[in-house]
């Protein structure tokens, strides 16, 4: 199972490097390796620049795992900071998703992705299918599906020609779909398998692919 450590973390030097150890590197005591949190991707915050991320592209160079960037958020208000223009007229949110790529241009992988993935949300379709049009390296992790009201028409442009390119993130709506499907609470993992499944053929169907 691909584990995905939701800690937007960042700072820089050797914080930074304790951070990028912690959650996606390794450590030794008393003469044994130890991965601490167990993770295979760590969400970050950019904003302070290759200073923050310098440390973690190190390790996912080392240990084989991937971050993914703020870029374009899910919440209503990321608007505030991250629409607005800058001297090129760029989008804050685009130039962020243009580091991305240059941050992940020496950790390629075989499927055509780098290491340093974006966070692109749900909640913004257009922006979404604007920024897998520009980053064509980048995989995206997509908050805001399910109980922030993202849908699959919603989610259908973060992926590529071939249906890659996009994990799409729903928390709510699965440890809570024991509520939204009437079931008592020891039913809790017969509703998030469903709901799960659901999902997945939602999703399935809107890419154009066929149900497994």
């Amino acid at each position: 199972m691909f584990v995905i450590t939701d800690g937007k973390r960042n700072d820089i030097g050797t914080t930074m490097e304790a951070y990028a150890t912690a959650h996606i590197g390794t450590t030794v005591v008393d003469g044994e390796e130890i991965d601490a949190f167990g993770a295979d991707a760590l969400t970050v915050n950019g904003y302070l620049g290759t200073d923050g991320i310098k440390p973690l592209a190190k390790i996912c160079a080392e240990k084989d795992k991937g971050i993914f960037v703020l870029v374009k958020t899910s919440n209503p208000s990321s608007g505030e900071l991250q629409d607005m223009k800058l001297e090129t007229n760029e989008t804050v949110y685009e130039h962020m998703g243009k580091m991305c790529e240059n941050w992940g241009e020496k950790l390629m992988g075989k499927y055509g992705y780098s290491a340093v993935g974006a966070v692109v949300g749900a909640t913004y379709p257009e922006q979404l299918k604007e920024m897998r049009e520009k980053l064509s390296r980048t995989f995206f992790l997509v908050p805001g599906y399910g109980a922030q009201g993202g849908g699959a028409e919603d989610v259908k442009n973060a992926f590529d020609k071939n249906g890659m390119g996009a994990i799409i993130n729903s928390s709510r709506g699965i440890m809570c779909a024991w509520k939204s499907q009437g079931l008592c609470e020891e039913d809790f993992a017969k509703a998030a398998r469903n709901e799960a499944i659901r999902m997945r053929d939602e999703i399935l169907g809107a890419i154009g692919k066929i149900s497994l």
